[in-house]
């Protein structure tokens, strides 16, 4: 008697090999990038899964843009201290890409972004659903920064900034702030809106001229050095997974 192979939808399918989220997953598969035994995917298809003893893949051809994707890697979590001058996306062609500072094997991807211009803790992983819980703005975890503006503040900047500050049609969500110095200061936001620190800064006066974040919630940038990587331990990965439950 023949046994019956196990199904996974496919969403949940992509985002178990690293390829994205699977809030991604859906909208690559709507945009038509995903493709199975060479026609184009629908959200409500399932994959097979065999075996293949050292790991999960698909009993279908499934390719993204014309890319084959690969089977269910085992996870990995890794932690980079981004230079300056770094770009967070994945671009080939691009020698400032943080592409170039990962390894082939296995593929990693970054956990958000972090400016160009900003410096500081960045995840990466092959997790999609970890990367999902972290990046949903429903889920509100923290991220710390430190922050140095273009010149010296009173307490009222700190008041204001905490309360919420409005731009571009958008007000801010309360975050806490604390004083690192006249010119500098700490900030945990539970939001993650494009340059948020550098536009709350600016619509109250100020250019932030350093931006560094410290810590995703219980993970702590800690004394890895600019430029250097470096696996999560196995305590780091526990208390951050226990903070996402």
């Amino acid at each position: 008697m023949t046994q019956e192979k196990p199904t996974i939808r496919l969403a949940k399918y992509l985002a178990m090999t690293g390829l994205c989220s699977r809030r991604a997953a859906t909208r690559y598969i709507r945009d038509g990038h995903i493709t199975i035994d060479g026609r184009l995917a629908n959200h409500i298809d399932t994959i097979s899964l065999i075996d293949s003893g050292s790991g999960f893949i698909s009993q279908e051809i499934l390719k993204f843009d014309d890319v084959f994707i690969q089977g269910i890697e085992s996870k990995q979590y890794w932690m980079l201290n981004k230079s300056v001058g770094t770009d967070c996306r994945l671009l080939p062609d691009d020698p400032c890409s943080v592409l170039h500072l990962l390894p082939a094997n296995p593929r990693l991807y970054p956990v958000g972004r972090l400016d160009k211009d900003s410096r500081g803790q960045l995840l990466l992983t092959n997790n999609g659903e970890l990367t999902q819980k972290l990046m949903h703005p429903d889920f509100g975890h923290s991220k710390t920064y430190q922050v140095q503006v273009d010149r010296n503040f009173d307490d009222s900047f700190l008041i204001n900034m905490a309360q919420g500050v409005s731009y571009r049609d958008v007000t801010t969500l309360p975050c806490k702030m604390t004083r690192l110095d006249d010119d500098k200061f700490e900030i945990i936001l539970t939001q993650g809106l494009n340059r948020q620190i550098r536009r709350m800064s600016q619509a109250l006066g100020y250019k932030v001229i350093d931006l560094k974040r410290i810590q995703i919630q219980t993970l702590k940038l800690g004394e890895l050095k600019e430029g250097e990587m470096r696996q999560l331990t196995a305590s780091e990965l526990i208390k951050l997974k226990s903070a996402l439950e």
